[in-house]
């Protein structure tokens, strides 16, 4: 009944406009006869591995007493000597960072009396440096830990220009699924077209992580050798999908 009513239309229009009855005609053709254009949807990979240029250092001074105040004093002494062996590595001011500064009793359990006692009181201050000379990074560690750090957090290495290396691993993606599309298709005896459709699936950028044991750097007589702190080269993944049109 629905395709009687469109010709019913379609012949009325055409006594009112007789040019109307061919665009009529073309309207139904194209409507009910095109065909949908063959594709083929592949997912490609890149990988782009670069050395790291930088290094963020974390480390904490913690002290401890029975006053209060005392307890702060104490870990900005600490603090005070940690940042100024930093300093006269010639760190810029602009790469030293006050993170956290804590201040908080100290309670732990005696099992013998079977309760809970006061200790204290604890203060902690979490400091942060950034190098861009990775080479100064074994002195760093070591004069900070033998000039009051009590804590090494970490060392996470990182990459100046991030953006450069993402767009580097996602071309390499696309370049990577056209390819598996063309091998595909050559086995059919058919090309690749045009992309229809492109989808960024994912992006692994790894921080490298690096910790240490503080007590023996601290007894050290001389900093780790630069290869102690060596970060290997960072893998940088990228994943698309895309769909192709087949020619």
């Amino acid at each position: 009944m629905e395709g009687g009513m469109r010709y019913i239309v379609g012949i009325a229009l055409g006594l009112l406009w007789p040019g109307w009855s061919a665009a009529w005609a073309q309207i139904v053709r194209v409507g009910t006869e095109t065909p949908a254009v063959p594709t083929i949807t592949v997912k490609g990979e890149g990988i782009v591995r670069v050395l790291p240029d930088r290094a963020v250092l974390r480390f904490a001074v913690v002290t401890r007493d029975q006053d209060p105040e005392r307890a702060r004093q104490r870990n900005a002494e600490a603090a005070r000597r940690a940042l100024n062996a930093v300093r006269a590595l010639g760190i810029e001011e602009r790469h030293l960072h006050l993170e956290t500064l804590t201040l908080h009793p100290v309670r732990e359990y005696n099992p013998d009396q079977r309760r809970w006692e006061e200790k204290g009181y604890e203060v902690q201050r979490v400091l942060r440096v950034e190098l861009v000379d990775l080479n100064q990074l074994p002195q760093v560690v070591a004069r900070v830990v033998q000039q009051g750090a009590n804590r090494l957090q970490g060392i996470r290495y990182e990459v100046s220009d991030r953006e450069t290396v993402r767009l580097a691993a996602l071309q390499a993606a696309v370049r990577n699924a056209q390819e598996k599309a063309r091998q595909m298709l050559a086995v059919l005896n058919r090309e690749v077209g045009d992309p229809i459709r492109v989808t960024e699936q994912a992006l692994e950028f790894p921080r490298p992580l690096w910790r240490a044991n503080v007590a023996a750097l601290r007894t050290a007589e001389a900093a780790p050798e630069p290869e102690a702190y060596a970060a290997g080269e960072i893998e940088v993944r990228a994943r698309v999908e895309i769909t192709f049109a087949i020619r």
